[in-house]
């Protein structure tokens, strides 16, 4: 982004004591990132609320989802855009590394030229029956039984893949000019909302399909509008995605204010998605730190407690960042 678009005044929005906090979790996040990416043993922080419950990444592209997609879907297999697009697609309805593993353990090779509504369609519902959740709770997922006629919502899913390529997605996509374009065509078919039509968009964005800055576009999330509620009495006429790109753009300013040593991604700043991301983390981590400021859905508990996982993440991120040789340096 060029630096004629940097505001350099958070003025007249108006922040609350959890901005600040906003920017030392964000720090706090990424330092504990770094420890465990390095072999150190628990607790990685003194902090105890992040010592005790769930957060994401401060960089949303180093969760383990978003790992295992880009090295183990992504990259993996044919790379034409169809079938990349098929891919990527099918793994994030369902958001789930076990379902995706599920689904290859019983076809093999995952492809759309191979694909069987019917064979896909019977491994998923044998799975339902054996009471395994097929998808993660992460986003929201509408049934599209309206849309498709189905009485199961993964149905209605794998129909909806269906629609997609056979409506051209994948060639449109690659033709896009914008990251809002490709956001535009996903928002255009049937269950998917704006939110996870940005997710998707950023997820596309980590192939070669598409080459597009992460500076471009934002869109706020249910949990990052909390966030920014929380953050800020006053957001002096701007709205949420407005408020995404100053906080995005101000960063380095922000963590020098505060005397914060921020620890990036081997040389790559927050983006929008991050931010986004922090806002939603923040409002969690708020609900402990300042239970006295109110967000929008007014939540007072955090769900998710930290559980150790034993299997280690191989970080690998999208080839064309050109940051995979310093990953373990």
């Amino acid at each position: 982004m060029s630096s004629k678009r940097i505001i350099q005044s958070l003025r007249p929005a108006k922040t609350t004591e959890v901005y600040d906090t906003y920017w030392r979790f964000a720090a706090k996040r990424q330092e504990i990132f770094f420890r465990r990416l390095k072999g150190k043993s628990p607790p990685w922080i003194d902090d105890p609320i992040l010592n005790e419950y769930k957060f994401t990444n401060a960089y949303r592209v180093s969760d383990r989802v978003s790992q295992y997609l880009i090295r183990n879907v992504i990259y993996q297999g044919d790379a034409s855009p169809i079938e990349v697009f098929f891919r990527i697609i099918l793994f994030k309805v369902f958001n789930k590394i076990r379902t995706w593993e599920l689904l290859l353990s019983k076809i093999g090779e995952i492809t759309y030229k191979n694909y069987s509504f019917d064979a896909y369609n019977k491994i998923l519902g044998d799975a339902m029956r054996d009471g395994i959740a097929i998808y993660s709770n992460a986003y929201i997922m509408t049934s599209g039984k309206n849309s498709f006629g189905h009485l199961k919502k993964y149905q209605n899913h794998l129909k909806l893949i269906e629609f997609m390529i056979k409506d051209n997605a994948p060639q449109k996509i690659v033709k896009a000019e914008s990251m809002k374009e490709v956001f535009e065509l996903l928002l255009s078919y049937p269950t998917i909302g704006s939110f996870l039509a940005y997710q998707y968009t950023i997820d596309i964005n980590y192939s070669e399909l598409t080459h597009f800055s992460e500076m471009e576009f934002v869109v706020p999330g249910p949990g990052a509008r909390d966030g920014i509620k929380k953050c800020f009495s006053d957001m002096g006429g701007l709205n949420e995605a407005e408020i995404i790109k100053l906080v995005t753009e101000r960063q380095a300013i922000e963590f020098e204010q505060r005397g914060i040593n921020f620890k990036h991604l081997w040389g790559r700043p927050l983006q929008l998605i991050d931010c986004q991301n922090l806002f939603c983390e923040v409002d969690k981590y708020a609900r402990i730190a300042h239970p006295e400021v109110k967000g929008v859905s007014n939540r007072k508990c955090i769900k998710q407690r930290f559980f150790m996982n034993e299997k280690e993440i191989e970080y690998w991120y999208p080839p064309k960042w050109k940051i995979n040789h310093l990953v373990r340096n």
